[in-house]
């Protein structure tokens, strides 16, 4: 199938909260930290928002003190030389870890080695390890001892003594029609956290948010699960969760759309290197043969997440929405 007709979007209206001071030794049960972004697929009035999404327990095990999204984090450390004992974490870094941890690629930390300030890769350099960069502070060009991708969360796990985490799949399956939950659905993709200082691995799946009527602020179901049918959809983590980074990266947008095979019929996702570079020869994982986008868009991305979407708006109790991020293109 073609791609759709594509508007660029305006920055949407922020509603997170602005700032939280997080001390994580008041949370002993365990602090954890994502990249949000808009669901990737959503029927409800509840607020949009972006930013950094926090869990924090008070007991481990026990009810989330936090459950909610922040535009900026501000974490105590011991002061050093390069802080004043608060370490900052904005939601444009935040939104680039999501994006480079989706598709592979682990973050360094890069600094100016003229003005010192610290580098963030985002968008198409979020996702190619590279040792030159252009600073965000001074403007100049310069090379890194390294090649990869720079992000400012890189320094803060390293302060904070992040260790890489278990990453287990969701126990759960669930099943539900759209009709059951007037007030509409959510749906997201599981991620890797920033941080995770509980000792519990990491679930992975889909996060599903639905709700029985519209002014409510806690949904019903909120829970991620392995497997997810909606009205008889199967849904595919791996789809989903690429799906929500693509979304992310401004240079894709328009880019990402549901193919077809035309020889064997078989639904397209590309994998590796070709979910984040639009390119014009698509091989079927399938029956090997090579074709093309239909349609004017020669430079394309399967994801046929695109088109379950589209299916599954027909059964929608609402209008489906479609939140932008509002991100500006790097240049490449």
């Amino acid at each position: 199938m073609a791609a759709e007709q594509c508007v660029a979007a305006d920055d949407p209206p922020i509603t997170a909260e602005e700032t939280l001071h997080l001390d994580f030794a008041d949370y002993p049960g365990g602090v954890a930290l994502w990249g949000s972004v808009p669901a990737v697929y959503d029927t409800t009035s509840q607020p949009t928002d972006r930013g950094i999404h926090v869990h924090a327990r008070s007991a481990k095990g026990g009810l989330k003190d936090i459950d909610r999204t922040y535009r900026r984090l501000r974490i105590p450390l011991q002061a050093d030389l390069l802080s004043d004992g608060w370490v900052d974490v904005d939601e444009i870094d935040a939104i680039n870890y999501m994006v480079s941890g989706v598709f592979g690629f682990e973050t360094i930390s890069v600094r100016c080695v003229y003005c010192g300030f610290p580098h963030l890769d985002r968008d198409w350099f979020a996702v190619h390890s590279h040792r030159k960069h252009q600073c965000h502070g001074c403007g100049r060009q310069f090379s890194d001892t390294a090649v990869g991708v720079g992000n400012p969360i890189a320094e803060l796990r390293h302060m904070l003594g992040a260790r890489p985490t278990k990453k287990r799949k969701a126990p759960d399956s669930i099943s539900i029609k759209q009709r059951d939950y007037p007030g509409g659905i959510q749906i997201w993709g599981s991620n890797p956290a920033i941080l995770w200082t509980s000792s519990d691995p990491e679930m992975t799946g889909i996060h599903l948010h639905a709700f029985k009527t519209a002014d409510q602020e806690i949904p019903d179901v909120d829970e991620t699960y392995a497997k997810v049918t909606i009205d008889g959809i199967k849904l595919d983590p791996e789809q989903v969760r690429t799906y929500m980074a693509q979304s992310a990266m401004p240079h894709l947008e328009c880019r990402v759309v549901d193919l077809t095979c035309p020889h064997c019929g078989e639904a397209h996702f590309e994998r590796g290197k070709h979910a984040f570079t639009p390119h014009v020869d698509h091989e079927c994982h399938s029956c090997g043969e090579t074709f093309q986008a239909p349609g004017q868009l020669k430079k394309t991305i399967g994801n046929p997440f695109v088109g379950l979407r589209r299916k599954l708006g027909l059964n929608a109790t609402g209008p489906v929405r479609e939140d932008k991020l509002g991100l500006r293109p790097e240049t490449i």
